[in-house]
C-alpha cells in the first residue's frame, strides 16, 4: 500500500517504527534524521556508506544495515518503509518491498505528512543554489532570533542537516527530482509548501526530463497551490514565462530587476551590495562571495522584509553566513595551493563557482578539475555550454567517463572535442583516466600562485577518500 502525505497525516498516531530503504543519499539521510527527531524509531539500509553522510547518520545513532543483510521478515517489523528514488521500478529491491504487507511512501511524502503540515514552510527551489540558499535562510532566521526548522540535502559543519526547530518557520531544499519509482513527480510537490522562492529554472536532469517544458510542468501545480509569497529571480526566461501564466503576485530580483542586487564592492572574503527597497536604496554586507550567492541572499532578504522583520536586524543577519560542505570548501593545502571541493555539475553553476573563487583568490591561477558524474553531465546535452564555462580557468583537467550516460536520445560528452575547443582558446586541458593521474595533475598544478578547484557531485575518481587528501595540510 502506497501512502500519500494526507494518508500519513491520518495514520500519524499508528506509525512508530520507520525504515529508510537506501538511507545514505543526502535527502534520505537528512529526512531520516528529521523523523528521528520527531520521535519515530528510525532505521535504514544501503549498499554503500560513504562519508560525510554515513558519519552523520552514525553520530545521530540511526540504526544502519547493509542491504544484503535485510530480508522480508526483518522489514515486516516496521510500520512504514520510506523508499529512496534510487530504487528502480523493476528491481529485486522493489519486488521485495512490494511483497510485504507494510505501507510504503517516499521521503517527501513522509516529511509532508508526518512533519511539515501546519508549519510556515518556505521552499527554496530552482536548478541552482537550493542547498546553499536553504542554509543561508536557516542562518539568517536564527540570527533574527527565530528557531526555524530546516531540511538541507547536504552536510553542514558542526550542525545537523535537518532539524524540526521550535519556531513557525521551516525552510526546505525543494528539489525538482522525482520522489520514488511509484511517485514520479517532483519532490517539492509533496512538501506542503506555503511560500516559494525560485532561484532559477534551466534544463537539467536530462535522465528524467526531456525538455524545459517538462520541468515547468512540475512547477505549475506547485505554483497554483502556493498561498503565501512567491519570490523569483528574473534572470531566467523559463521562470518568468512560467509565472506569467498565473495571476499571483511575484516579487522579482536579479540583474534586470529594479530591486537588484547591485554589487558595490567585491572583496576577498566579503561583498557589499545594494537593493532598491521601496523608495530607498539599502546597502548590505555579507561574508558570502560570488554574484550567485548575493542573488540568493537577496531573495531571503525580500522574504524576511515581507514577514515584517526590521531592516536593521536583517542587515545584521546576513553579515556572517557559512556555506554547506562541498560548496567552495577548502579541504586542505598542498604545496601552497588550496584544494577546493565544490558540488557544481551544471555549466551555469561551474561558471558561477569559478567566478566566485576568482573573487576570493584574485591573485592566483585557477586550475579546474572536473568530473562529469551525473547522467546529464556525462551526456553531450551541455557540450558547448561546459566548454564556455571553463574559458575563465587557467588550466582544466576532465576525468574520463567511467560509464555512458543514461540520458535518452543523447550521446556521451565528447572530451576530446572539448579539449580541442578549449586549447584553441589557450586553456590548457588534459583528460585523466585514473585516480593516480588525478593526484599527479593536482600535484603538478599546485603552487603558492595557484588554486585547485575540484568540481564534482561524486568522489572525483576516489580523490576525496584518497590518502593524498587525508594528508593535506589543514
Amino acid at each position: 500500500m502506497i501512502l500519500t502525505s494526507a494518508d500519513l497525516l491520518e495514520r500519524k498516531d499508528q506509525i512508530k517504527k520507520v525504515f529508510f530503504f537506501r538511507v545514505c543519499g543526502t535527502g534520505m539521510g537528512a529526512a531520516a534524521c528529521l523523523l528521528k527527531e520527531a520521535g519515530y524509531e528510525v532505521s535504514g539500509a544501503d549498499s554503500l556508506f560513504n562519508p560525510p553522510m554515513s558519519t552523520y547518520l552514525k553520530d545521530l545513532e540511526i540504526d544502519l544495515h547493509k542491504l544484503d543483510d535485510i530480508d522480508a521478515d526483518f522489514l515486516k517489523k516496521f510500520d512504514l518503509i520510506v523508499v529512496g528514488n534510487v530504487v528502480p521500478r523493476e528491481s529485486e529491491d522493489a519486488k521485495l518491498i512490494e511483497s510485504l504487507d507494510v505501507p510504503l511512501t517516499s521521503f517527501p511524502s513522509a516529511l509532508g505528512g508526518l512533519v511539515l503540515k501546519g508549519r510556515k514552510t518556505v521552499g527554496l527551489s530552482g536548478t541552482h543554489g537550493k542547498t546553499t540558499t536553504t542554509y543561508f535562510a536557516t542562518q539568517m532566521f536564527e540570527n533574527l532570533g527565530e528557531a526555524p526548522g530546516y531540511f538541507i540535502g547536504g552536510v553542514l559543519e558542526g550542525k545537523k542537516s535537518s532539524a524540526i526547530g521550535k519556531g513557525d518557520y521551516f525552510f526546505l531544499e525543494a528539489d525538482e527530482y522525482d520522489c520514488a519509482y511509484f511517485d514520479k513527480v517532483s519532490k517539492f510537490r509533496r512538501y506542503e509548501l506555503k511560500n516559494l522562492i525560485i532561484t532559477s529554472i534551466e534544463f537539467d536532469h536530462a535522465d528524467i526530463f526531456t525538455s524545459i517544458e517538462d520541468i515547468k510542468d512540475q512547477f505549475r501545480p506547485l505554483v497554483k497551490e502556493i498561498d503565501g509569497r512567491i519570490i523569483a529571480c528574473s534572470d531566467y526566461p523559463a521562470t518568468t514565462s512560467l509565472l506569467k501564466e498565473f495571476s499571483k503576485e511575484v516579487i522579482y530580483y536579479g540583474d534586470e530587476s529594479e530591486i537588484g542586487p547591485r554589487i558595490v564592492e567585491a572583496k576577498t572574503n566579503s561583498t557589499i551590495f545594494e537593493l532598491n527597497i521601496g523608495n530607498s536604496t539599502e546597502r548590505f554586507e555579507t561574508s558570502a562571495v560570488g554574484l550567485h550567492n548575493i542573488k540568493n541572499i537577496s531573495s531571503l532578504i525580500l522574504f524576511a522584509l515581507g514577514e515584517d522583520f526590521e531592516l536593521g536586524k536583517i542587515k545584521e543577519s546576513v553579515k556572517k553566513l557559512s556555506l554547506v560542505k562541498r560548496r567552495q570548501e577548502v579541504r586542505g593545502w598542498h604545496n601552497g595551493a588550496a584544494i577546493i571541493d565544490d558540488f557544481a555539475h551544471h555549466p551555469r553553476a561551474v561558471e558561477a563557482t569559478i567566478q566566485a573563487i576568482s573573487q576570493r583568490y584574485p591573485d592566483r591561477e585557477i586550475n579546474v578539475l572536473f568530473e562529469p558524474h551525473s547522467a546529464t553531465a556525462r551526456s553531450n546535452v551541455f557540450q558547448e555550454d561546459f566548454q564556455r564555462a571553463f574559458l575563465s580557468a587557467n588550466n582544466v583537467a576532465i576525468t574520463k567517463l567511467k560509464r555512458s550516460t543514461t540520458v535518452k536520445k543523447a550521446g556521451d560528452l565528447d572530451l576530446a572535442a572539448m579539449k580541442t575547443g578549449l586549447e584553441k582558446e589557450d586553456v590548457k586541458t588534459q583528460i585523466l583516466s585514473e585516480l593516480d593521474d588525478v593526484i599527479s595533475w593536482v600535484k603538478d598544478h599546485s603552487s603558492e600562485k595557484s588554486i585547485i578547484l575540484v568540481l564534482s557531485n561524486g568522489t572525483c575518481l576516489g580523490l576525496w577518500e584518497s590518502e593524498f587528501v587525508k594528508n593535506l595540510t589543514k
